[in-house]
């Protein structure tokens, strides 16, 4: 058997701060962000982020669950129907910005499981 960890206690002391982390601090933390694929620099200078709550990949994986669970290969949805639909109102990604959603079904594009199409009224996809 392992001896047994020693016992440590540690000692901190709160002091009042101006509740503002330094730049680099906050670069560190942006920059976890982004490997981890949660944030998204939306300029060159990096001054303007996207940070997600999930990564459009794990939306996709949501979404064609949702698909496969309902037995809705092969069928064909509005980008409307998808976040707005009755359909989906119990499902997480109801009510999804259009533009993480587009995202979404890029990633599953990649993945051969679905097809944006353009419709009449608009954007559709197709999955398979």
């Amino acid at each position: 058997a392992s001896p047994p960890l020693p016992s440590r206690s540690l000692d901190v002391s709160l002091t009042p701060c101006s509740g503002k982390l330094p730049p680099e601090a906050i670069q560190v933390v942006l920059e976890e962000l982004r490997k981890n694929g949660n944030l998204e620099w939306l300029d060159k200078n990096k001054t303007s982020f996207l940070i997600m709550w999930r990564r459009p990949e794990e939306w996709g994986k949501l979404i064609y669950q949702w698909v496969s669970k309902n037995g809705l290969t092969n069928s064909v949805f509005t980008l409307y129907e998808l976040i707005s639909g009755d359909d989906t109102a119990n499902e997480e990604f109801h009510g999804l910005d259009e533009a993480m959603l587009l995202r979404a079904l890029q990633a599953l594009q990649q993945e051969h499981k679905a097809e944006i199409i353009t419709l009449d009224d608009g954007r559709g996809v197709k999955f398979f």
